[in-house]
């Protein structure tokens, strides 16, 4: 089986607001984006999260997809359309402390997210039918698919950088993982 994982184009987003589960809408001109990616059209399945700046990929290809809701990013909860600036300080340095058990407020932490992702992964890697896949998803789902792959340990996958619009490759064959491509 042959994994693509695609994160969704860039966002209009220039007050820097924290987003994850809210919808944030692509850039004004992505269909240009789009036009820049080059994706072939003979996946088996195609997966995407339910946010609108996923599906609109989806759509732009014309892929006959289904979305899962485990594909979201990570659910940020009261910090989600706020600029990261006016979140309380009490709130956000725990956090940034320790991003994998610290939640914001009415949100979820990165155990919980990597809980659903997995669900998500395991279940798929059961699919049988499907030898070429396409997940559309978010930086966060697809850092969490690497760190599982790979077994770096979950603090270390922010230093992932995961671009807009650009796809990593996960192969599973007889069992065995191997990354064919990270970010093109």
């Amino acid at each position: 089986m042959e994994i693509h994982l695609i994160r969704h184009t860039a966002v209009e987003n220039p007050e820097n607001l924290c987003y994850g589960f809210a919808e944030m809408p692509l850039k004004k001109d992505y269909s240009e984006d789009f036009k820049q990616l080059n994706l072939d059209k003979d996946f088996d399945l195609v997966i995407s999260s339910p946010a609108q700046r996923c599906c609109l990929l989806a759509d732009y290809f014309k892929f006959d997809y289904k979305t899962d809701e485990r594909l979201r990013e990570m659910n940020f909860g009261n910090w989600e359309l706020v600029k990261w600036t006016d979140i309380p300080e009490e709130e956000i340095n725990p956090w940034y402390k320790d991003f994998i058990s610290v939640k914001a407020p009415g949100g979820e932490n990165l155990l919980e997210m990597q809980a659903r992702v997995l669900s998500f992964w395991n279940e798929l890697l059961t699919e049988e039918n499907a030898d070429k896949v396409l997940i559309i998803a978010h930086a966060g789902v697809i850092r969490l698919i690497l760190q599982t792959v790979l077994q770096f340990p979950l603090e270390n996958m922010f230093s992932i950088q995961m671009g807009y619009g650009k796809r990593t490759i996960v192969k599973i064959e007889k069992g065995l993982f191997s990354i064919k491509s990270v970010n093109v």
